[in-house]
């Protein structure tokens, strides 16, 4: 994909923080109209089984950015942008554990990596706010719940997990309203996959999430599920990969691309 770049420094800026260690939080509400997106970083080798896995899997594993064997830039998002760098902090994974969770990557970077940006669903939620739908977890300044399912990813090789999805909890009428403004933005994962009845998804404790922070239900409230760009790291955990190189969930790369950019 090679979307319109636009001429605002503001996706920079917050890289350029990132890259200084001066973030090292979540990038919610960061540069508002740029898109923003998830990082898995594998070895060469494995890198056409797991385009084939995010080719199987849309909804959670949407690719908006591939790079070259060993190259730590992607143009096509961003002129000044290193993958090694530019996310306020990064997991490094080996065996299908974390091993580390530093600000930069540079001392694990290898020539025969790979790195794939996921679109994300922080990329949606201009559209929700502009709409008068503002998500929970952006009034309150804190990262968006995500949990683990009990859904299965169409396996393609070596590459299984469940499905993590992100949460946000919507009256009902505007959780009708969200479905129709997020199907229109399929490479950020598009419209949600579950409403309500968190346990039939195996979501057996809404105020515990596996990633992120949790946020208050108020009463009528509904909890609305996203697929999530961090699907990839339960693929990581449960596949018992040798290594990968993954963001921290919720610090996010942002990029030069607009969000409308995306809309169908």
């Amino acid at each position: 994909m090679r979307a319109n770049l636009d001429q605002s420094k503001e996706a920079l800026k917050v890289r350029v923080a990132a890259r200084n260690a001066a973030l090292v939080n979540p990038t919610a509400g960061l540069a508002p109209g740029f898109v923003q997106g998830n990082l898995i970083v594998l070895p060469a080798e494995e890198a056409a089984e797991f385009q084939r896995f995010c080719l199987r899997n849309p909804k959670p594993c949407p690719i908006i950015g591939m790079s070259d064997p060993g190259n730590p830039n992607l143009p096509e998002l961003g002129e000044d942008l290193d993958i090694r760098t530019d996310i306020p902090r990064y997991r490094v994974w080996k065996n299908g554990e974390i091993v580390e969770e530093p600000t930069d990557v540079k001392s694990w970077w290898r020539d025969d990596l790979v790195a794939f940006v996921i679109g994300c669903s922080f990329s949606f939620e201009e559209a929700l706010i502009a709409d008068g739908i503002i998500p929970r977890h952006i009034a309150c300044g804190s990262n968006v719940p995500m949990f683990r399912t009990n859904v299965p990813t169409n396996a393609t090789g070596r590459f299984h997990g469940p499905l993590v999805v992100s949460m946000r909890p919507l009256k009902p009428v505007d959780a009708i309203r969200a479905v129709q403004i997020t199907s229109r933005f399929p490479s950020v994962h598009g419209a949600p996959v579950h409403i309500g009845l968190p346990e039939e998804i195996g979501i057996l404790d809404i105020s515990k999430p596996d990633y992120g922070d949790p946020v208050s239900m108020n009463r009528g409230e509904l909890p609305t599920f996203w697929a999530c760009g961090v699907t990839p790291q339960s693929v990581v955990q449960a596949a018992k990969l040798d290594f990968a190189i993954t963001h921290w969930p919720g610090c996010m790369l942002v990029t030069d691309v607009r969000n409308s950019s995306l809309s169908t």
